[in-house]
């Protein structure tokens, strides 16, 4: 691609400058708007400084993309709903040894999760999470953030489906799954084991080998975790289901013979208590009788027909009620057993469609939409759940990353290093790796991806058919692992972020240096190692 217009150059790197300041200082003091205001921003100067037209971009917004965000987020509320983090932190929890067991739970889970569910989906159904068992165990919630996003990028780059731009290699390589992961498992598998080891001994005073006994967070809090705080009534008839058992303890029927007790005031005190009809309603027989029994021995010609039949209607009025309300439960119980059972028999179908090779952003949606029809609710709560504001984020640096790219600079930057990025020598493949490392962190893995695939793909072919194949998985590996080195690398990045950040009443910000400073090392190592393990 030809270098554009001095102007064009000048104008378009200053509108990718100012959306990158943004990006990475959200709040600089000369103009603090945030994030999406900022991407909005860069989007924006490159039409008014006519870089790129108005139609192109909105031509540049990638709305597979969108889609598949969308829909894996509206998939995980229904997710949590089916008391998945239940479940997940039984699994975290289970047996642990302390902190540094808890980090490599948390990178071997969000590992899986990201190279079946997309390593999106990973961090943003584990975020909060994460971070509410962080601040239970009374730990830093840095190094586990770093653990969830850095994993869930590694894990990601083994499959086809693991992130967007394993994808495109997949669609235009013509690799099929089975391939695809078999090429880059071995490095997956070592990656995050590396990752792993890098965390540990960057944070290893962070982690003590107990868990403090102070506990910020309850229990039930943690496994009962929702995205958002959910709306909940605190009316409780605890109070007045106490005073009725303290008034049957402390009224001794047996006590009081001879005397004249009317049956509807043990009536009244029968439908005040609803926890505890069986014990209720013994009472009331055995008393009943008792009395009953007391005025016709003392009294043969008064009436106690009247009694024992308020006794039997006592009797029976407790026993339908409790009957009607197992009979509730019971069905609510099924219901939620039949709920749960569809969300993950839908959640399943959903990765099997993607395994199948179906279209990623359309199965995500169809499974999000099934979920919304059997829900027979009101979406809203779990729409409303969905963060918009990084849809918006992401739709502003599609348009900014285009208009970067019709400048020529990425372009140029590449036809300059490619005759020293040949895959048939070490050097090459390190210049390689190099290129793509620095183009994913600056224009972002997809339109990398993008930009490079059939141009790295065409100098391989010239050399032999396995080194083509072998050149698209050093692609895939080096643009999703390059994710890790900074904060704006991978959407997993900017998802844990922005909902640590969010969190309420625990949220906590994840800074562009403190990520930097974990993720250039574990990058660099990770990517190296894994060169080594990739095959055509």
């Amino acid at each position: 691609m030809a270098m554009a217009t001095s102007v064009k150059v000048v104008l378009g790197s200053v509108a990718f400058f100012i959306f990158w300041v943004l990006a990475v200082f959200p709040a600089v003091p000369f103009l603090p708007i945030g994030r999406t205001a900022g991407s909005l921003l860069g989007a924006m100067l490159m039409v008014v400084f006519r870089v790129i037209t108005p139609d192109q971009a909105y031509d540049a917004i990638d709305l597979p993309i969108l889609g598949l965000l969308f829909g894996t987020m509206v998939v995980s509320t229904y997710l949590e709903r089916a008391d998945m983090f239940k479940y997940l932190g039984k699994l975290l929890s289970w047996k642990s040894q302390g902190a540094k067991d808890l980090l490599c739970r948390i990178c071997l889970v969000s590992a899986i999760s990201g190279a079946l569910f997309t390593n999106d989906t990973s961090c943003v159904v584990l975020t909060e999470f994460v971070l509410k068992i962080a601040r239970q165990k009374n730990l830093p919630p840095r190094p586990f953030l770093l653990a969830l996003a850095s994993s869930s990028n590694i894990g990601s780059s083994a499959t086809p489906i693991g992130n967007p731009q394993n994808l495109v290699i997949a669609v235009q390589s013509s690799i099929s799954f089975g391939q695809f992961l078999m090429g880059i498992l071995p490095a997956m598998l070592v990656g995050v084991f590396v990752n792993i080891v890098i965390l540990l001994c960057m944070y290893w005073r962070l982690l003590p080998v107990e868990d403090a006994a102070t506990e910020l967070i309850a229990e039930e809090d943690v496994t009962s975790h929702r995205f958002s705080p959910a709306t909940m009534s605190h009316f409780s008839s605890s109070n007045s289901q106490e005073w009725s058992f303290t008034l049957l303890e402390s009224t001794n029927i047996r006590s009081l013979p001879h005397l004249n007790v009317d049956i509807g005031c043990v009536e009244n005190i029968g439908h005040r208590v609803s926890s505890s009809e069986n014990d209720i309603h013994r009472a009331i027989l055995e008393g009943g009788n008792e009395i009953s029994q007391e005025w016709n021995e003392s009294s043969p010609r008064r009436p106690v027909r009247s009694r024992v039949t308020g006794g039997a209607m006592i009797e029976d009025v407790v026993s339908r009620q409790s009957v009607e309300e197992k009979e509730s439960a019971l069905s609510k119980r099924r219901r939620r057993l039949w709920w749960k059972t569809c969300v993950y028999v839908v959640t399943s179908g959903m990765l099997i469609a993607l395994l199948a090779g179906l279209n990623m952003s359309w199965t995500a949606l169809t499974a999000a939409l099934v979920l919304v029809v059997l829900d027979f609710k009101d979406a809203r709560p779990c729409l409303e759940k969905v963060s918009y504001s990084l849809l918006i984020f992401f739709c502003g640096m599609f348009i900014t990353v285009e208009g970067f790219n019709k400048t020529g600079i990425p372009s140029a930057f590449w036809d300059l290093m490619e005759p020293y990025a040949r895959i048939n020598h070490p050097t090459g493949i390190a210049v390689l790796a190099l290129v793509i490392l620095v183009l994913s962190n600056v224009a972002s893995n997809v339109p990398t991806v993008l930009l490079l695939g059939a141009r790295v793909a065409a100098s391989a072919a010239a050399i032999s058919t396995s080194d083509e194949k072998r050149a698209w998985l050093i692609l895939a590996w080096v643009s999703t692992v390059a994710g890790n080195l900074s904060l704006l690398g991978s959407a997993a990045n900017l998802i844990v972020c922005e909902q640590a950040h969010g969190a309420p009443s625990i949220g906590y910000t994840l800074s562009f240096w403190n990520h930097l400073k974990f993720g250039f090392p574990s990058t660099l190592i990770v990517t190296a190692i894994g060169l080594t393990l990739i095959r055509g």
